[in-house]
C-alpha cells in the first residue's frame, strides 16, 4: 500500500513539473510524420525547448504586448533581457550559443561582428574583453552561465543579420530542409526565421514550424498564419513572409 501511495505521489508531482515543449505542443498534421533529428543535434535541442503556458502573449523587452503577437502560436520560455538587443538574428545566435554551451562545446561558440571581428566565447570566458576589434585581458577566467550571457549580450551589440548571413552555409536544395535551418536576408533592416521542427508526408512534401524575435527585442515566438505549419510552396502574409523561400535558406556548419 505504501509503495502504491508513493507511486501515485510521484505521478502527480511529475504531472505538475512536466514541461511543455515545441515537440509536445505541436503534433504533426494528418498524413505527415515528424522528421527526427539526430540525437544530441541542434535540431533536437530546438524541438525540446520549453514553452510558456498556452495563450501566453509575446512581449517586448519592456513588458508590452509585441506588435507581432497576432502571429503567436507559442512563446519560448527563454529570457529576453531588459535591453533592446535580442532581436531577430540575436535570437538565432542565442539559441545556437545556448545549445553549444549546454553541450560544453565551448570552442565552437563564436560569432562574427559586422566589422568582421570574430568574437569567440573562449577568449571572453578566459577573461579577455573586446576593445576596438581586439581582445584585452581584464578579468579572471569564468565559464559560468552569467558570464556566458554577458558574452551573448556583447554579440547582440555588434552582430546582426548582415554578419550572420555571411557565416551561415547555404542549403542547396529545399528537399534538404531540416530543423535548425534559417531563412535569412542580411540588411538594415534584414530579418530571419529559424526552423523549429519539420514534418513530411509520403510524397516527401515538408511542412515546418518557424520562430523569430523582432524589433524591438521581444520573446522568441513560434509563429502561425492560419496554421503554425509553414510551407515554401504557400505564400505567407506574416511580416517578412517573402523570406520563406529556398533562396534564403541557410544553416550553421556542423
Amino acid at each position: 500500500m505504501k509503495s502504491t501511495i508513493t507511486s501515485l505521489f510521484l505521478l502527480v508531482c511529475s504531472a505538475f513539473t512536466s514541461t511543455d515543449t515545441v515537440l509536445t505542443r505541436f503534433t504533426a498534421p494528418a498524413g505527415y510524420q515528424q522528421v527526427k533529428p539526430p540525437p544530441g543535434s541542434f535540431g533536437e535541442y530546438l524541438q525540446n525547448l520549453p514553452l510558456k503556458p498556452a495563450g501566453t502573449h509575446t512581449l517586448t523587452y519592456k513588458g508590452a504586448v509585441a506588435a507581432t503577437d497576432v502571429f503567436t502560436a507559442a512563446v519560448v520560455d527563454l529570457s529576453v533581457g531588459n535591453e533592446d538587443l535580442q532581436q531577430c538574428a540575436d535570437a538565432v545566435m542565442r539559441l545556437r550559443g545556448e545549445y553549444l554551451y549546454r553541450q560544453k562545446r565551448f570552442s565552437e561558440i563564436a560569432f562574427h561582428f559586422e566589422s568582421g571581428f570574430k568574437c569567440d566565447y573562449i577568449h571572453y570566458a578566459d577573461g579577455y574583453r573586446y576593445h576596438n576589434d581586439r581582445w584585452v585581458l581584464k578579468a579572471k577566467k569564468d565559464y559560468s552561465y552569467p558570464t556566458f550571457m554577458r558574452y551573448m549580450t556583447l554579440v547582440f551589440d555588434y552582430a546582426g543579420t548582415l554578419s550572420l548571413d555571411k557565416e551561415l552555409k547555404r542549403v542547396k536544395s529545399p528537399d534538404e530542409l531540416k530543423t535548425g535551418d534559417i531563412f535569412i536576408k542580411g540588411g538594415s533592416p534584414g530579418h530571419c526565421f529559424i526552423v523549429m521542427d519539420v514534418v513530411e508526408n509520403p510524397q516527401h512534401k515538408k511542412l515546418f514550424l518557424l520562430a523569430q524575435s523582432f524589433m524591438p527585442a521581444q520573446n522568441i515566438q513560434v509563429l502561425q498564419y492560419h496554421s503554425p505549419w509553414f510551407s515554401m510552396d504557400v505564400k505567407s502574409e506574416i511580416w517578412y513572409g517573402e523570406l520563406i523561400d529556398k533562396a534564403y535558406l541557410k544553416r550553421f556548419e556542423e
